[in-house]
Order: C-alpha cells, then sequence, then structure tokens
C-alpha cells in the first residue's frame, strides 16, 4: 500500500482500505447474475434523472473524524473535480460538472451519455470522498498514507507500513454498525505465506495462488472454503518497443511465438486460469475466443534469421514474491533458448516491480526490455484500455507505443452506448495491440481466497476486500 488518496493511488487493496473508511456514493451490486450498481450507505437517494445528470442526496449527519463536521456536497464536488487533475483524470473523461444544490445534494453532470459511468467510475476507489476542509489545509493539497480525515464503518487506528494495518469500529459512524471491533490487516506479499498463516490459524481469510486452487478445493483446511471473486485480471508479457535489441518488430513476433503459453498455464498455473487472447476477460463485452499469432518455434527462428539477429541476450523481469510468474519466466526462458535466445531473469521486490517502466520513478525504464505483468479491471470493457494510450507511454504503457487510432477508437467508445458498436472497437483495440508485437497473452486469473467459516467472506470481483461487508457467520 502506498497512497491513500483517491486521486494518486496505485489501486487495488488501497481501495480496500478507502471503502471501509471513507464515503462513496455508489457500490457495486453483487446480488444478481450481472453485476451492476447501487446506491451506498452514504446516501438517501442516487438517482439517473437523465442520461447525462445523476443526481444525489447525501444521509444527514454523517461525520467527519478530526472535527471536520458533517460530510456534504461541496465535498463531493471537491472531491470529484480534484480527480480531473490526478493520476486517475481518464475514469472522470465524461464528467463535465458538478452542481451543488443544498448542503447534502448535487448532481454530476455528464458531457454525453456514457452508461458505463457509474461501474467504472462511481463504484471505484477513484470516487471516494474526501474533506475539503482537510485536504486543502495539507500544504501540497494531497497525502499518502496519513488520511486527514475520514467517515465510515471503520477508521485506521494502527498503520505499520508494509506489515500490518489496523481497522477499528468508529464510534461515531451513525449507519450501520461495524460487525467487529477490530480487523488486522496482515501484509503478506507471498502468496505461499499467507496459505501457511492461514493453516496455522494465524489469519481468517487470505488471498491463494492460481496453483493452489486445485489443492484446497480438494482437500480444505479443516471449517475452510475456497472463494472465488471473479477473473478480471489479464496477465501478459510486454516489451520494450524502444529498446535497441526489441525495436525490429520481426525481433518480437520471434519471441510472440517462441512461448508455449499453454504450457505455462498447464504448469505454472495447474489449468486453473483462463486462457487469454486480449486483455479482456472471458463474459465481459469485447473479449476474443482468438488472437493473431500462435506458438510456433520454427517460424520464430525464421524472424530472426530473416532481421539478421543472432545470440540475442534479454532479460525479464518479475515479481520475486509471486511463485507462478517465476515459474513462468523459467519456461519462457527454455522456450526461448529453443530458438537461441538467451533469457535472464531478474526477480524484484513489489515496489521495485510496479516502479520499473514509470519514467517518474527514475531510469530503470531506459534498459527495460520484458516483464510479466498482470492487471486488474472493472466489468466493464473501456476499464481495460486506459493504460495503454499515448499519453501513458513512460507510466503504464511501458511498451511505449504509441498509435493514432488505437487513441481516437478509445475515445470514440467512450462516448457510444450501443453494445455492437463498443464490441467492434473493443476488439479492434486489442487487435491493434497485438500488431505491435509487444504482447503475449497469458492468462485470466481467477480472483481466489481461502477463508474460515466462521465469517461471511467479502470480495469484489477485482479481488478487492469489502472489509465492511466481511460478517459473523
Amino acid at each position: 500500500m502506498e497512497v491513500l488518496d483517491p486521486a494518486y493511488m496505485i489501486g487495488a487493496q488501497e481501495m480496500a482500505i478507502q471503502y471501509a473508511t471513507m464515503p462513496r456514493l455508489a457500490e457495486l451490486d453483487l446480488s444478481g447474475d450481472a453485476v451492476t450498481w447501487k446506491p451506498s450507505e452514504f446516501v438517501t437517494r442516487l438517482e439517473l434523472a437523465s442520461p447525462t445528470r445523476i443526481e444525489f442526496d447525501l444521509k444527514p449527519g454523517l461525520t467527519w473524524s478530526n472535527d471536520y463536521g458533517e460530510v456534504t456536497a461541496e465535498d463531493v464536488a471537491y472531491s470529484y473535480t480534484r480527480q480531473l487533475e490526478g493520476d486517475w483524470a481518464k475514469r472522470w473523461a465524461a464528467m463535465e460538472s458538478i452542481e451543488v444544490t443544498g448542503t447534502h445534494s448535487g448532481a454530476i453532470i455528464l458531457k454525453h451519455a456514457y452508461a458505463p459511468f457509474m461501474t467504472v467510475t462511481m463504484c471505484t476507489g477513484v470516487a471516494t470522498v474526501v474533506c475539503k476542509a482537510a485536504v486543502e489545509e495539507l500544504d501540497e493539497k494531497r497525502y499518502t498514507l496519513n488520511v486527514p480525515a475520514t467517515c465510515g464503518p471503520y477508521y485506521i487506528s494502527e498503520h505499520i507500513q508494509r506489515q500490518k494495518l489496523t481497522l477499528s469500529a468508529n464510534p461515531a459512524w451513525s449507519g450501520t454498525p461495524a460487525d467487529f471491533t477490530e480487523i488486522e490487516c496482515i501484509v503478506v506479499e507471498d502468496g505461499n505465506a499467507g496459505e501457511l498463516a492461514f493453516e496455522a490459524g494465524e489469519i481468517d481469510i487470505t488471498k491463494i495462488e492460481s496453483a493452489s486452487i486445485p489443492r484446497y478445493e480438494e482437500n480444505p483446511p479443516e471449517n475452510a472454503g475456497v472463494f472465488v471473486a471473479g477473473n478480471l485480471q489479464y496477465a501478459w508479457v510486454g516489451m520494450n518497443t524502444e529498446h535497441p535489441k526489441l525495436q525490429d518488430i520481426r525481433v518480437r513476433q520471434a519471441i510472440q511465438r517462441a512461448i508455449n503459453t499453454d504450457s505455462i498455464r498447464q504448469i505454472a498455473f495447474k489449468g486453473v486460469a483462463a486462457e487469454a487472447h486480449g486483455i479482456v476477460p472471458p463474459g465481459i463485452l469485447g473479449s476474443r475466443k482468438e488472437h493473431g499469432y500462435a506458438y510456433d518455434p520454427e517460424a520464430a527462428k525464421a524472424l530472426l534469421v530473416e532481421a539478421g539477429v543472432e545470440d540475442l541476450e534479454l532479460s525479464i523481469v518479475t515479481i520475486n514474491n509471486n511463485r507462478e510468474r517465476l515459474l513462468a519466466a523459467q519456461i519462457m526462458q527454455q522456450n526461448l533458448a529453443a530458438i537461441g535466445v538467451t533469457l535472464n531473469i531478474q526477480p524484484l521486490e513489489s515496489g521495485q516491480f510496479w516502479g520499473y517502466g514509470r519514467e517518474s520513478k527514475g531510469d530503470a525504464w531506459k534498459d527495460s526490455q520484458l516483464w510479466i505483468m498482470r492487471f486488474g479491471g472493472n466489468v466493464d470493457p473501456s476499464d481495460y484500455f486506459q493504460w495503454f494510450i499515448s499519453e501513458q507511454k513512460g507510466n503504464w504503457n511501458w511498451e511505449r507505443w504509441t498509435d493514432e487510432e488505437f487513441d481516437r477508437l478509445y475515445t470514440k467508445a467512450l462516448e457510444l452506448t450501443h453494445e455492437e458498436e463498443r464490441r467492434e472497437i473493443y476488439m479492434r483495440l486489442q487487435e491493434i495491440m497485438e500488431s505491435t508485437g509487444a504482447y503475449i497473452w497469458l492468462n485470466h486469473e481467477p480472483e481466489a481466497f481461502l477463508y474460515s467459516k466462521s465469517i461471511e467472506p467479502a470480495v469484489d470481483p477485482t479481488g478487492v476486500y469489502l472489509f465492511a461487508d466481511i460478517a459473523p457467520a
């Protein structure tokens, strides 16, 4: 966990803490077959008054910590307006303005009709409401881990970075009471360590690696179960198109064809991760059923010969505490050796890895070559493509390519509501990505959790804990 400020966070479990300790207007509705949205406990009304107008009434009497008074519509307007200058501005591209119509009421005005705004933006951490007065008192008008004011069923009572975070029931909370006096969140960066801690009775719920699912489903610990929240993750091998060794697209295409992704799924991921044909997971609008290259070592060798490349030596980075990805890298190492390419594996600790391809984090990107990457998405396909537009080059577009058609179609899709038109665009966007030769699609991993049957687990489809919804069984 690095940043709890919703305008500058990385995401993932930072959002889990926001959901438990901060206001938001909407949340995902997981009660039906399809994932939709519903008003949160912080509002008495949240309504789509028209395709471009979302009206809200906050619940009166909800108070910020540290004597900052009531949560008001001014806080909502401030929170969402500042997002336009933050790291998640693209999530707010459809928003025109916010009207404050009363102390507790207001309206979000959109530039154009865009139905996914509710799930992609309003139901995620970027729509977390911050306290205007508290943030404005900060020198830089932003924060990292020291949240200046909170309001929710829990508050952060203790935080030791990279060790643990404790949530305690908020005595000033006037909504549905917290189910637990305290929730202790232990930071476990190694999946295997989390499984061992669970088996030792030290924790009640933990994320498990894909390879562990069959073992725990067949022989779970006493009074334990496996819960799969969703499979909205997408993993790939990326390549830096600007690196001298990888500038020739024929070299990148050779690597694409040399990697046996079937073996990686079966050996490293025990066959439980769905095959990937792009970045959109199965069941989401725009998911592809095939991709445009195949495992073909002979074709890979021919491409290297055509490019005039011999004795090629490359490096690949991956997170050092993920056994599946380390094993996947070893399989890739063997695959590439078969076509005469040496692949050196560089395991990195998580903080170092996530800064690897970002120019703002140092100069490591200049030497970047290959990496194993996994992102998570939301329940709408628009969420998957925002990281690959031209302006993300040097930030999250580590592959460092730009494409005018990609940027234009991405923007166009944001303004459409016709499902088939959107599907065609998202299929085309994946074709463009693949045509760069910079991607090898790996899989869509399930978000699986091992939990004690003494509790009711609550995790959203992206794998984010819903601490306020975890309850005694």
